[in-house]
């Protein structure tokens, strides 16, 4: 099998969720070109895989938008600068090359050359916690799922809501009124989300509209793979419960790690990449960290702020993009975005 061929870019960024999207378009109106890398096979990072249709509070200029919605207008935000995508890849490996290139590859074998990388990987890797059930692996998305992207794919459907906190109830919520039955299965009769989110889902349950299945713990899934049939639950006496059900949603919360990230030498703190608060450098030359990896005094895990350590550390790599080069700082109102 021959070698792949080896991207070159000005700025490799990877995470492709909403800071590492902001980037793009703050690398672009610098003049500099990227590759996106993100191990979804979506743009949008935990905006577009665990909250969607959420609605979001404290963007700037919003009242309200939705996650989805936040991810699209920012992905059209980037668009007129042509960034690259990688998505469903991993990086596993970033290098110094000896003319000072830094090289990352992944798991896929795609190879990309850059002169500055921007760490925006949110958390870093995360999956979900899967429950130890035979077969669940004939099901995942034909019948199991970790995440939600429409509610609208469970219009009709015996739906199964395996968990007790937020994630679980905030989607028992907004399936109520779309799924043909939601049945919520907890192993206490206590939930562990906020107090008004419980209140509204034990008032559905008093009204007869969202069925209460506690304390049972998750023991079997029967159907055929790829059709589940039934969702086999147990208590701590034993006894035995079988629930009709189309699909089974489970929500233990995710793993989550800097996985390769943590070989690649960067000073870390606390589990996040340390960086100089005014350029978002690390360690390491060459490569910046915004968004939640990154750590430095009064740092604030928020998107707003993520977005500004997008435009900090842009700056910063145009430095390296472009040495020698006089930076002349102009607003978007003033410089305009290509047509």
């Amino acid at each position: 099998m021959s070698e792949q061929p080896v991207h070159t870019t000005d700025v490799a960024i990877i995470g492709a969720g909403p800071v590492g999207l902001f980037a793009v378009f703050e690398c672009g109106m610098l003049k500099m070109k990227t590759h996106v890398v993100d191990a979804l096979d979506m743009a949008g990072g935990q905006c577009a895989a665990l909250y969607p249709e959420k609605p979001i509070y404290d963007i700037p200029g919003y009242p309200k938008v939705g996650a989805l919605e936040l991810i699209e207008n920012l992905q059209a935000q980037a668009a007129p600068f042509n960034p690259v995508y990688h998505l469903g890849q991993r990086v596993e490996k970033l290098v110094r090359q000896d003319d000072g290139w830094l090289e990352l590859e992944t798991a896929k074998g795609t190879r990309i050359r850059a002169k500055a990388v921007i760490l925006a990987a949110g958390v870093g890797a995360f999956g979900p916690n899967k429950p130890p059930l035979a077969r669940i692996d004939e099901f995942e998305n034909k019948g199991v799922h970790y995440f939600v992207s429409r509610r609208e794919d469970f219009r009709g459907k015996r739906v199964a809501i395996a968990g007790g906190g937020d994630s679980a109830l905030d989607w028992t919520l907004s399936l109520a009124d779309v799924a043909a039955r939601v049945m919520v299965i907890h192993r206490r009769d206590k939930f562990r989300g906020a107090p008004d989110t419980v209140a509204k889902v034990m008032d559905l349950a008093r009204d007869g509209k969202i069925d209460l299945v506690t304390p049972y713990q998750l023991e079997a899934l029967e159907g055929e793979p790829g059709a589940l049939k039934h969702v086999v639950l147990k208590d701590l006496d034993g006894n035995v419960r079988k629930l009709e059900a189309d699909a089974l949603l489970a929500f233990f919360g995710l793993a989550m790690n800097l996985g390769p990230i943590a070989g690649w030498g960067l000073a870390l703190h606390k589990g996040n990449i340390a960086v100089e608060a005014a350029t978002l450098a690390t360690s390491v030359p060459g490569i910046f960290a915004i968004g939640d990896i990154a750590d430095y005094p009064g740092k604030l895990k928020l998107i707003l702020q993520g977005f500004a350590e997008a435009a900090m550390a842009a700056h910063a790599a145009h430095k390296l993009v472009h040495p020698g080069e006089v930076l002349h700082f102009e607003y978007s109102t003033t410089k305009g975005v290509p047509g």
